[in-house]
């Protein structure tokens, strides 16, 4: 650990202007980022004596080896500044407020030639459209059935759709008018944009327009004696009511307003936000996080009824991020779809009420409810009132409807701290057991707080693959998983799990010694015309601990590289799976954790998932190799063209079935080659 006087700047040296600072570890890595209205003032407060100290900011000031600042000409500046350097850098000591990935929600693949509509939990992809987050699975599987009767959108797999489409009848959502079924043509391209636009313009809260259109529509089929089309729309419109029920109204249908408010105790913070569009609850979305220690106010201990003095901060980081995240968001969905929902509209003559449905709304309300108003109010409204184009109201409200409302928002901010405390109490006390019990198994100096560990999958020699997954602080963390081909191991026609593990050991840890030696500039911006930038160094960090499956070839295999590359601030070790040794380099015997240890879970969990992570991967070349092989011998059909065809049709034997018109219908294939293709396979 690194002593904080080393590297405390020279009394007077620290400006007091406002500005934004940096503290890097002994490697260059950006572990925390501040912003400050007098840097010397603020910094100062890091090199206290240890005691006194919250625990992480201990942590931090002992973990860093430097510290650097940024002098800006106003605290708007730094807002920004420092927003940036966090999704820059991704710090580790940072309190980071990221989209929720477990919360379900309702998607519409607008990239598609015929969008669908589908549950959706995860990641955010390219080329589609999210609503919600909702808060129970059912709620999206129930508005989606009640829609699809409105706005009879497809919800079927591609997979699904392609088959209907080979087989000339739709499938028995078609049959019961709950899907257009564009897959039999029973509507074009332009029909089914509209139907699709009118299911955007619902979800995103044009509802008036919609029951508007709907009414007009009946009482004119009604005047027209046209019955039964009457009733039918007379049961939308009913389904649609059904549906806004549900979004209960909470304040006058005139009030666009996000309500936040905080529960906190003295190590970690839960944060609510309800959205409220004209009157009615849209959405309701929930957070907790561990608290930084650097807030004003932080080393204080909470009393039961005392306002938590690090609140305004609290308040005042989420603000920044969430808005500036999802403004980001929004503009990133604007540029991925806009091109190809404006040559819709053109080539269509889709009509500008559907254009405007087409485009997400603007995230940042015109008023923010808060539970107590940021540190920084004036600065933190110029900077929201930037990102939303127009005037933004920050407030705390003192009575009435918006007041119940919040009360109602800390209630669920409160049960949801309360919740992670139930549940987490067992786990964080279990990986923090694994981790001491590795550490003193291993003799290491401090415990490994992020291990790595690679697996190798392959069937008698072919397909050799390998995988990297990645726990931090005894969690898997997913965004940092890696997968490779063996590329030594795969031309020989034979297994060899040592050379293979040698092979992804060198990969790994030459990447980790390259990205050190060639590490840019960071303080330079990627719009810099004239510096050429890498991205974010994501592995430029090492583990404290890595592990290869296997047991003492394979480790000393590992350990040859690490001498060659010149590693030595990395643990190394094996784990045999017979008997769940842990094999550790020039030793004869291995380490024993007992069976039932809480260690000996950890590393059975990280190396059984890194088999899994393999696994799955060498499935997925293996299909990919078996399910074109059959087109391997084509005269003039290439490896991208290949794909397309297994892609469009689903599998090689439907591709055999297809007529030569079919095969000519993916993009790239030409008569001549649609006939070889043809030919080819049929002659088979």
């Amino acid at each position: 650990m690194v002593n904080p006087a080393s590297y405390r700047p020279a009394p007077g040296t620290i400006p007091t202007d406002p500005g934004v600072y940096k503290f890097r570890d002994p490697s260059g890595r950006v572990v925390y980022v501040g912003k400050a209205k007098n840097l010397r003032s603020r910094l100062n407060n890091y090199f206290q004596p240890p005691a006194q100290l919250h625990p992480r900011t201990r942590q931090m000031v002992h973990t860093a080896s430097s510290v650097e600042w940024t002098v800006v000409s106003s605290e708007v500046e730094a807002l920004q500044l420092e927003y940036t350097w966090i999704k820059r850098f991704d710090p580790w000591f940072n309190v980071m407020y990221r989209d929720d990935k477990t919360y379900p929600m309702l998607a519409v693949s607008v990239g598609e030639r015929f969008p669908r509509a589908f549950f959706y939990r995860g990641p955010r992809r390219k080329g589609v459209r999210y609503f919600g987050p909702f808060s129970h699975a059912w709620a999206v599987r129930e508005t989606l059935d009640l829609l699809t009767r409105v706005f009879p959108v497809r919800t079927c797999s591609n997979g699904v759709y392609n088959r209907h489409e080979s087989l000339g009848r739709p499938c028995l959502l078609g049959y019961i008018d709950k899907c257009s079924a564009p897959c039999v043509g029973r509507v074009d391209e332009r029909e089914y944009d509209e139907i699709v636009q009118g299911f955007l313009s619902f979800m995103t809260g044009r509802t008036d327009h919609v029951m508007k259109k709907l009414t007009a529509s009946m009482n004119e089929a009604a005047a027209n004696l046209e019955f039964e089309k009457a009733a039918r729309l007379r049961d939308d419109i009913s389904a649609l009511n059904k549906v806004m029920e549900r979004q209960s109204v909470v304040l006058s249908t005139d009030t666009d307003a996000d309500v936040i408010a905080f529960a906190t105790d003295e190590l970690e913070a839960a944060v609510q936000i309800f959205t409220v569009r004209e009157g009615r609850m849209r959405a309701q979305r929930g957070w907790v996080v561990e608290k930084t220690g650097n807030e004003p106010g932080s080393l204080e201990r909470l009393d039961k009824d005392q306002a938590d003095p690090a609140l305004p901060a609290l308040m005042q980081n989420f603000l920044v991020q969430y808005y500036s995240d999802a403004v980001e968001r929004v503009r990133l969905e604007e540029d991925e779809d806009r091109k190809l929902l404006e040559s819709k509209i053109r080539r269509r003559g889709v009509d500008q009420e559907s254009r405007a449905a087409a485009k997400p709304p603007m995230p940042v309300p015109r008023e923010i409810l808060v539970e107590v108003l940021p540190e920084e109010l004036d600065e933190v409204t110029v900077l929201l009132e930037s990102l939303r184009g127009g005037p933004v109201t920050i407030r705390v409200p003192q009575r009435g409807d918006k007041s119940a409302l919040m009360d109602t928002v800390h209630r669920n901010a409160a049960e949801a701290l309360h919740q992670h405390k139930l549940k987490r109490v067992g786990d964080l006390t279990a990986r923090s057991q694994a981790l001491q019990d590795i550490q003193d198994a291993l003799g290491l100096e401090e415990a490994p707080l992020r291990i790595e560990c690679t697996d190798i999958s392959h069937i008698q020699g072919t397909d050799v693959v390998a995988s990297l997954v990645v726990f931090e602080d005894g969690l898997p963390k997913k965004s940092d998983y890696r997968r490779y081909r063996i590329r030594e191991a795969a031309g020989d026609g034979r297994s060899d799990d040592v050379g293979s593990i040698a092979e992804v050991v060198r990969r790994r840890f030459r990447r980790y010694n390259e990205d050190k030696l060639a590490t840019p500039d960071e303080d330079v911006f990627d719009d810099d015309p004239d510096v050429e930038t890498t991205g974010t160094r994501r592995f430029a960090y090492p583990p404290q601990l890595f592990i290869v499956d296997g047991g003492k070839p394979q480790v000393n295999a590992a350990q040859a590289v690490f001498d060659e590359l010149g590693v030595v601030d990395v643990a190394l070790i094996g784990l045999a799976k017979r008997l769940e040794e842990v094999w550790v380099p020039d030793d004869d015997e291995p380490v024993i954790l007992p069976r039932n240890s809480e260690g000996m879970y950890l590393l059975q969990q990280i190396r059984d998932e890194a088999h899994r992570f393999a696994i799955t991967y060498h499935r997925q070349q293996r299909s990919k190799r078996m399910r074109a092989s059959a087109l391997d011998g084509v005269p003039g059909l290439g490896p991208t063209r290949r794909t397309d065809l297994v892609k469009h049709f689903g599998s090689v034997r439907k591709i055999r079935e297809a007529t030569v018109e079919e095969i000519q219908q993916v993009g790239g294939i030409g008569p001549k080659l649609a006939e070889t293709i043809h030919q080819h396979l049929t002659d088979d």
